[in-house]
């Protein structure tokens, strides 16, 4: 049997960082957070949401990203609330951005809307059903804003390597990409921790998203339900393999939520959350840089 290692099972967890706005994601000594609302219900409530994620952040000293979607363009029904659309939407997120500093992220679902998107947005996400949709990957690279990709649940990890590839071609911005689990049969996702080292091999800072990982698609009959109970020990788990940064949503009241409620956390409960996942986070220091 050769002894050859293939190029993707290389684990010298080596990244580099991208700059966001005023942070810089994959810096060895700082925690990067994604974290906001599913979706964008109003004004008041990204503010609210946004300040006490950043008043955590500047605690624990952890580069922060607000996010919250203007659309949800996936919902399993036709019917289900997919957002306030492109134009309020982009208001709402520059709104955040200017009165506290912070940088912003929101999905973008087709090429034509990268341009006016990075107008506001410090941050393009894909979202994971479009991982693999080229026109979009070099849409948005080509602003040469950053990029978070979010590896489609139907992928191996060693896939993502072309979506780097793809966004570095077209533009320098630099990308991350987000773990978000993999589908298991019907309605259920599970974790490879070991795509997290994989993927960060590839140069590329690497996020976890803690959130979307205890989706259960479908789990509600016409909507996707969740566990938000594994959400903290699936986030410890990223944090003792090693990984850049992570991506939460959360929201005053999740149940009330129009989108994602079964999986985000209180926000009562994140400032707990973070500080837990942070401390181990840091215990990896040494081996991670």
């Amino acid at each position: 049997m050769s002894n050859h290692l293939d190029r993707h099972d290389v684990t010298d967890f080596k990244s580099y960082p991208v700059r966001i706005g005023n942070i810089e994601c994959g810096h060895s000594q700082s925690m990067t957070l994604i974290a906001g609302p599913c979706v964008i219900e109003s004004l008041d409530l990204c503010l609210r949401i946004a300040e006490q994620v950043q008043r955590i952040c500047q605690e624990l000293e952890i580069g922060y990203v607000f996010k919250a979607s203007f659309d949800k363009a996936n919902r399993t029904s036709g019917t289900s609330f997919r957002g306030p659309g492109l134009d309020d939407g982009l208001m709402v997120l520059e709104r955040v951005r200017n009165t506290l500093g912070v940088p912003v992220t929101t999905d973008v679902h087709l090429p034509e809307q990268a341009a006016v998107v990075a107008q506001v947005c410090d941050l393009l996400q894909i979202p994971a059903f479009l991982a693999r949709q080229t026109d979009l990957l070099v849409a948005c690279a080509s602003t040469h804003k950053p990029l978070n990709v979010k590896k489609g649940q139907f992928m191996a990890p060693g896939d993502m390597k072309y979506v780097v590839d793809k966004t570095r071609q077209a533009g320098t911005g630099g990308v991350l990409l987000c773990e978000r689990g993999t589908f298991f049969g019907y309605g259920r996702l599970v974790n490879d921790m070991a795509s997290l080292p994989q993927m960060r091999n590839f140069g590329v800072p690497v996020i976890f998203d803690a959130t979307h990982s205890v989706q259960q698609p479908g789990g509600l009959g016409g909507a996707t339900g969740g566990n938000r109970a594994m959400v903290e020990p699936l986030a410890r788990a990223a944090a003792a393999v090693g990984v850049d940064g992570f991506f939460f949503e959360t929201h005053p009241d999740p149940d009330s939520s129009p989108s994602d409620g079964p999986n985000m956390v209180p926000l009562r409960d994140f400032p707990g959350v973070i500080a837990r996942v942070h401390s181990l986070w840091r215990t990896t220091l040494a081996w991670r840089a």
